[in-house]
């Protein structure tokens, strides 16, 4: 009589572990955890913004149009967050795309400030934070391909069998939206020395 009831017991959780409903979880859990670790990088860039802006105030004054064009755009792209449901809606994810897209054009004009002032160039303060930003952007890249990597892996996984029947029957989880490139993004750079 105990053994019928142990495999009552055992027979569904074998049967649940063999058909990938913890793999699924697992694989979400990664997209989750890929995606936490973007929204780590892009509030480190918005953190150091401040301190860019205050160290090219003293150096270019009369800049201050473009300086707060870079503060805006730090506040709209903070303003923006997504929550972990909101991966799974592709306006939600466009709308923060588009926004750290504006934060992004907007630290390139200042980049381009920064070369019309040699003092500011030379200015030691300035190159250790032009460094971090630096650093900053090549993780938000590392993270970026990270997210896409587990978001192509969870997608793939809701739809091969038998998980796909997992999902559908048990689960019900969405397929996640990859983080995309920017439309300018497409276009290459025109390089000119005037």
């Amino acid at each position: 009589m105990s053994r019928r009831i142990l495999l009552f017991i055992l027979l569904p959780l074998f049967l649940l572990s063999g058909c990938g409903y913890n793999s699924l979880q697992l694989k979400e859990e990664r997209v989750l955890q890929a995606w936490a670790d973007i929204e780590a990088t892009l509030q480190r860039r918005a953190d150091l913004i401040p301190n860019i802006v205050e160290t090219v105030k003293g150096y270019a004054a009369h800049e201050r149009e473009t300086l707060e064009a870079v503060v805006n755009a730090r506040a709209k792209a903070t303003s923006v967050n997504l929550s972990p449901g909101d991966l799974s809606d592709a306006q939600a994810m466009n709308r923060l795309q588009e926004a750290q897209g504006g934060l992004s054009s907007a630290l390139s004009r200042l980049m381009v400030v920064v070369e019309r002032y040699p003092d500011l160039k030379a200015n030691q303060n300035f190159l250790d934070l032009q460094n971090q930003l630096e650093g900053t952007e090549n993780r938000i890249n590392v993270a970026r391909q990270r997210y896409n990597q587990a978001v192509g892996e969870f997608n793939a996984a809701i739809r091969k069998f038998p998980y796909n029947l997992t999902n559908n029957f048990l689960l019900h989880l969405d397929r996640k939206e990859y983080f995309e490139a920017e439309e300018g993004a497409r276009q290459v750079p025109q390089v000119s020395f005037e």
